[in-house]
């Protein structure tokens, strides 16, 4: 009895994870059902540990309270590890996931790790590089591929190198996407570098960046989208080297393309409302085909 009743609240708190994914990152739910059906439980625990992390600042008016809410998922990961049971749906598939296939502790912990640290800067305290930026990237995006390529028992250097590059590209993108959002709650850009601002006379003083100069801040996003599309490029050019069964794996690779074709349509201007149409500015129905015509053809 214990048994079923064990299972049957695993599939509660997968399906939990399904919806939330769906919801709330749904280009990368489009992505992980072209993933094989093996894959997908840990692909989906893992994507909405992400969606939880992710939003925790976003949910509340009070920063105090989205950082709480990390500091509990960074604590969760602790107890998760130690086989100490939590009553949350999320936290009870990651539990299962990682007891079934091992996942690492480090990559789950690197990516709350990088959102806590992100969450605890001032408003005024700007990131002085994109190289600032591609790091955070990494610790948040690409460590979600590469806890999803360990899941499936994929061991392959070049697939972990694609990831990384894929997950850069991606953090990048959805920096640049979002920053409309961030500059309505932080009454700044937070996420265009000190270099990047100043180069393309966006500053105004050390940490505060200007917002009235449209042709300044679509330059500032060019630059930044262009090596975003460096990362993609060189995640492609290690297809060859990539196995078979780590490429569906490598697939948000094309919805960090869209953003980049979407981005390109509209001259590069994060405020154009055309981008928030659609799935990432694009037809959902022409992101779905796309999508599954590179998961047909095998690449990403």
């Amino acid at each position: 009895m214990n048994g079923a009743s064990s299972s049957g609240g695993i599939r509660a708190a997968l399906s939990y994870c399904v919806q939330q994914v769906r919801r709330y990152d749904y280009h990368h739910y489009l992505c992980l059902l072209e993933l094989p059906p093996n894959m997908r439980k840990a692909a989906f625990a893992l994507r909405a540990f992400n969606v939880e992390t992710s939003r925790a600042m976003d949910i509340t008016s009070d920063p105090k309270i989205g950082l709480m809410r990390l500091l509990w998922w960074q604590e969760a990961l602790d107890k998760i590890y130690s086989n100490k049971v939590i009553e949350h749906p999320v936290a009870q598939a990651l539990t299962s996931v990682i007891s079934e296939h091992k996942v690492s502790k480090n990559w789950l912990k690197r990516a709350v790790e990088a959102r806590i640290n992100d969450a605890n800067r001032e408003n005024n305290d700007i990131p002085q590089t994109v190289e600032e930026l591609e790091r955070y990237a990494e610790d948040t995006s690409s460590t979600i591929l590469y806890s999803t390529l360990q899941a499936g028992g994929i061991k392959s250097t070049a697939a972990d190198h694609a990831a990384s590059h894929i997950g850069k590209a991606s953090g990048l993108l959805l920096l640049l996407k979002s920053l409309p959002y961030h500059a309505s709650r932080n009454h700044q850009f937070s996420y265009i570098p000190a270099k990047v601002a100043e180069k393309h006379e966006l500053s105004v003083g050390q940490s505060e960046i200007r917002k009235d100069s449209c042709e300044a801040l679509c330059d500032a996003v060019f630059e930044m989208a262009s090596v975003a599309n460096a990362h993609l490029q060189k995640a492609r050019e290690l297809a060859g080297s990539v196995p078979a069964e780590a490429r569906p794996v490598l697939l948000p690779a094309v919805p960090a393309q869209v953003i980049l074709d979407s981005l390109a349509r509209v001259q590069f201007d994060v405020y154009d409302p055309r981008l928030a149409r659609g799935i990432l500015g694009s037809p959902p129905l022409l992101f779905q085909l796309k999508l599954k015509w590179y998961s047909w053809r095998g690449k990403y």
